[in-house]
């Protein structure tokens, strides 16, 4: 990922949390290293590991690796299972990497759990005294309703049958997959998606009451 750069003495940090606002930070601050011809790093945090995220919010990672890729972006950087606070976390990202300049979607502060205590633009001020940062104004109004479709990914496993696939939850020899099933909440049976990797890709496919769906809609992503 990522070709070798004539400027090394500036790079650029793009950080992104879950909504449709996080492309649009990454294609401006790949638009701003092109033009620099600087590394461009791009970081989320969370405080949950993978595991533990919901499909939406996992969606969102996959989708922001495969974009990292296209955009030939230096690294994608992903901090999950984090106990420390989310700026403290970016400014270890930035001295690690020689950062001079940081983008942030104006909105996202709200997202973060620090805007509880204060403003998170402030926090980060505060704490990352060494960079430039660049605001990106975001819609308010754009937003993502998904979350609260699913319930908490569990892991579970693909099993063959015979008859096609079937989703189960302990580990047997029958079993072909072993991923995070993302239950759909409001129903009693196992309807829902279910991500796993396959010969270095992510992929997820479709449960309806315990059973893969249509194989032949498997839909897979580049894991880099």
């Amino acid at each position: 990922m990522g070709k070798v750069k004539g400027r090394m003495d500036e790079s650029i940090l793009v950080c992104v949390y879950y909504g449709p606002n996080g492309e649009r930070l990454i294609r401006r601050g790949h638009q701003m290293a092109s033009a620099m011809d600087c590394p461009l790093y791009i970081l989320t945090v969370d405080p949950r590991p993978l595991d533990d995220m919901d499909a939406d919010k996992s969606d969102y990672i996959d989708r922001w690796r495969e974009l990292a890729d296209q955009l030939e972006a230096d690294e994608f950087i992903v901090r999950d299972n984090e106990s420390r606070p989310t700026a403290k976390v970016i400014k270890q990202v930035a001295h690690d990497r020689n950062v001079t300049q940081i983008i942030i979607g104006q909105t996202a502060q709200s997202r973060w759990e620090e805007i509880t205590k204060g403003s998170f633009m402030n926090v980060l001020l505060r704490e990352i005294t060494f960079v430039d940062f660049h605001v990106v104004s975001v819609a308010r109004s754009i937003k993502h309703d998904v979350e609260g479709l699913f319930e908490k990914g569990l892991r579970a496993y693909l099993t063959d049958d015979g008859e096609g696939f079937r989703i189960t939850f302990n580990y047997t020899k029958d079993a072909r997959f072993e991923g995070i099933f993302f239950k759909e909440t409001g129903t009693d049976f196992n309807n829902g998606i279910f991500k796993f990797m396959h010969d270095g890709k992510m992929c997820q496919v479709r449960i309806t009451d315990d059973r893969v769906e249509d194989p032949s809609l498997v839909s897979c992503k580049i894991d880099v």
